[in-house]
């Protein structure tokens, strides 16, 4: 069966505000999805509600048909949802394969020290394997974090604002690592202020506008967009 996120009629409140309200999405395996929209469009919240750190008001969120609505993230994470937060994630006192390893402590597999190994390969870690992470380059860290979110195995991968603060070198590294995910059969929900970079790598998203989606489809479904041009993406916006 695809593995798939669904998300139905998820309403959050905060007092007298309606942060998101009746929203609808899915994200499926091999598939690259993004949570866009102007500042206070209720993306935050979706997303945070699809990590378990919100619970919605009303509403109902599925892993593979399994209800997991009110399932707190750390157990989230069990089943197959992983979270990598926009702050830096890493624990600078340690090497980098003991930050990795750290993970696999609480992972339920008996080969933890071959999945380290296959995680510093597939990273291009290993000749920096015991180096403390203050000292490793904010690309070598961001690779670690990754592997980090990866040492669970997830589904699906969460990305929290991935492009924010970080030059077009590393912007590019980041694209070629995303894309890579998703060739191995991960789904992943990017959510971002940089609509740019964040269209030019998903199959699919959506644009979040007043607590609503007001617009599903592909990237040159929203940038065709003549509505979107003048409420959200500016009329001269382009890929």
């Amino acid at each position: 069966m695809l593995a798939m996120i669904e998300c139905r009629n998820l309403v959050k409140k905060y007092k007298t505000k309606i942060a998101v309200n009746n929203i609808n999405l899915t994200a499926k395996k091999s598939e690259i999805v993004g949570l866009l929209g102007p500042n206070g469009a209720g993306k935050t919240t979706t997303f945070y509600m699809i990590s378990g750190f919100i619970r919605p008001n009303s509403g109902q969120i599925f892993l593979d048909n399994q209800d997991i609505t009110k399932m707190p993230i750390h157990k989230r994470s069990k089943i197959g949802i992983s979270y990598l937060p926009q702050e830096p994630s890493v624990f600078t006192g340690l090497a980098v394969e003991q930050n990795i390893y750290s993970v696999l402590e609480f992972v339920d597999t008996k080969n933890k020290k071959e999945r380290l190994e296959e995680l510093l390969e597939e990273f291009n870690l290993t000749n920096i394997r015991k180096t403390k992470a203050y000292a490793i380059s904010g690309g070598e860290r961001r690779r670690v974090e990754v592997a980090r979110a990866l040492a669970t195995n997830p589904k699906f991968l969460l990305l929290d604002e991935p492009f924010s603060g970080i030059d077009p070198l590393m912007v590019e590294q980041l694209k070629k690592m995303i894309f890579a995910l998703k060739e191995k059969g991960l789904g992943v929900i990017i959510t971002d202020h940089n609509v740019r970079e964040t269209l030019d790598i998903v199959d699919k998203a959506y644009i979040l506008y007043d607590g609503k989606v007001i617009k599903e489809g592909t990237k040159m479904d929203i940038v065709n967009d003549e509505r979107l041009a003048k409420i959200y993406l500016g009329e001269t916006f382009k890929l």
